[in-house]
């Protein structure tokens, strides 16, 4: 019993740490496993919403021209939503979600992906442990992150983010030699992951709904 409580408030801790820095003002192993899903456009924008200077102009852009229309879309929809916040959460999310898969932790990625994707981490983990294989892999650094394209369509929400990473990835035997790979050598990587949210529902997190490699 007390293993459950346990494993219970460090699910409900990650759900919090999620939903704090993804979007509110107040919220390897390559190619990752990953759905298809139909990416949908923005509707007409009802009036006018400028884009924050930060998030055009300052260091790397975090939002690309080609999501702009998609940005004042969500805005005018969810006025709460905090672009430059939602981008250091989606920051975070990757570093989690990339290190629950790796680690085989499939209680973590149940909170942070939709069922889809999880089903297909969690095939792959699966898949890797009757191999009797483990990942060593190590995100170096996120050398840019960015938002490449947002659609809204009626209560649905999806934010598009690029991820330039440098990784560090390792595969052992179940002996724990290195059948492949480089600890020393970071491989650059560079991901397209779709996070999404139901804008009228109680529940505030987004979650990883599709992946793909730029």
């Amino acid at each position: 019993m007390f293993f459950v409580v346990l494993f219970a408030a460090i699910a409900a801790f990650l759900a919090l740490r999620l939903y704090s820095v993804l979007g509110k003002r107040t919220g390897h192993e390559q190619p990752l496993p990953r759905p298809a899903e139909e990416r949908v456009g923005a509707p007409p924008m009802p009036r006018t919403i400028d884009i924050p200077a930060e998030a055009r102009e300052t260091g790397p852009r975090t939002v690309e021209s080609g999501a702009e229309s998609g940005l004042r879309a969500l805005v005018a929809a969810d006025s709460s939503f905090d672009v430059n916040q939602f981008v250091e959460g989606a920051k975070s999310a990757y570093r989690m979600i990339l290190e629950a898969f790796w680690k085989g932790d499939r209680e973590t990625l149940g909170w942070l992906v939709e069922d889809e994707v999880r089903d297909s981490f969690i095939a792959a983990i699966d898949a890797r442990e009757a191999a009797g294989e483990t990942l060593d892999n190590r995100l170096i650094s996120i050398e840019q992150a960015a938002v490449s394209d947002i659609a809204v369509e009626g209560r649905i929400a999806r934010i598009t983010m690029r991820f330039d990473a440098d990784i560090a990835a390792v595969t052992r035997d179940r002996d724990g030699n290195v059948i492949a790979g480089s600890l020393t050598d970071a491989i650059e990587t560079h991901d397209v992951w779709v996070f999404s949210r139901d804008l009228r529902s109680n529940d505030p997190n987004w979650k990883l709904s599709d992946t793909d490699e730029a």
